[in-house]
């Protein structure tokens, strides 16, 4: 059943009001009366990075001035501490437990699955001060700090309904974090190679569900007999400008699946390379 904008308005003001001074209590973020509770702190960083994701001190205090609670920005400077962290985090945990759905979308494409899971992360770097709360994995690069969040998502394109974020290191893998193997038979999941695992993909199989991927290169590929495919003589040899061809996957799982190729335009091909090169001479240095 989709989930009407009165349910989200309800579910978001009960998140951002009681379940938020609960946090606080919990937490150690409000130790004694205060204005700035944990609904008005939550209240505040919310709807004054939603008017604007860069906005500073001034600006936020600006936003809390509005929310019936004077405070200088140094002073909200100053409650920037741990516990208001933890306060945050059991907030955007009460958000994640809310399910929020939409109506069913009428594409017959997507039509023919019982769902359509697409999987993805995003990674913010953090101040190196934090590393002992989120691990990065380390380096000099921007790619490779100390201390790093990743946020785990996944959204049903047939009913909008989104699962997570949840939170990880920014090292952890991947693999680790909402297995698909919980969705329903039927259902479609849509990840990039960071999720590439033939074992889980084998689990998916066995279990009815349909998914879609980039192919990891160095996978071995084999034809219906156990016969070697060598990929790049096999994608030379082709005439046409698409190529669907039933492989199985892997040395050891021979997992069966649908091998789909289409031919770029020779510019498009010349760009791909061009990164390509780039990237392993980044590496390289």
């Amino acid at each position: 059943m989709a989930t009407t904008i009165p349910q989200i308005a309800r579910a978001m003001r009960e998140v951002l009001t009681s379940s938020a001074d609960a946090a606080a209590k919990t937490t150690q973020f409000v130790q004694r009366t205060s204005r700035l509770g944990g609904a008005t702190f939550s209240q505040t960083l919310a709807f004054g990075f939603l008017g604007n994701p860069q906005a500073s001190l001034e600006e936020l205090a600006q936003t809390a001035a509005t929310l019936g609670v004077p405070i200088t920005p140094q002073a909200l400077d100053q409650r920037f501490t741990p516990a208001a962290a933890a306060c945050l985090e059991q907030v955007l945990r009460a958000a994640i437990t809310r399910v929020i759905a939409a109506d069913p979308v009428a594409i017959p494409l997507l039509e023919r699955f019982a769902a359509v899971w697409v999987q993805d992360s995003s990674t913010i770097v953090l101040p190196d001060a934090l590393a002992t709360v989120w691990q990065g994995c380390g380096g000099s690069t921007a790619a490779g700090t100390a201390a790093a969040l990743k946020m785990q998502v996944r959204l049903d394109l047939r009913t909008g309904q989104l699962e997570g974020p949840q939170l990880q290191d920014g090292r952890a893998s991947d693999r680790t974090a909402l297995p698909p193997t919980i969705l329903a038979a039927g259902a479609l999941w849509l990840a990039d190679l960071g999720y590439w695992s033939l074992a889980m993909l084998q689990t998916l199989d066995q279990q009815g569900i349909y998914w879609l991927s980039r192919l990891q290169v160095q996978t071995a590929l084999y034809d219906a007999v156990g016969h070697p495919y060598d990929l790049v003589a096999l994608l030379d040899a082709q005439c046409a400008e698409t190529l669907d061809l039933a492989v199985r996957l892997g040395e050891a799982h021979r997992l069966p699946a649908r091998l789909l190729a289409a031919r770029v335009p020779q510019a498009v091909a010349d760009e791909r390379r061009r990164r390509l090169r780039a990237a392993a001479r980044r590496a390289a240095w």
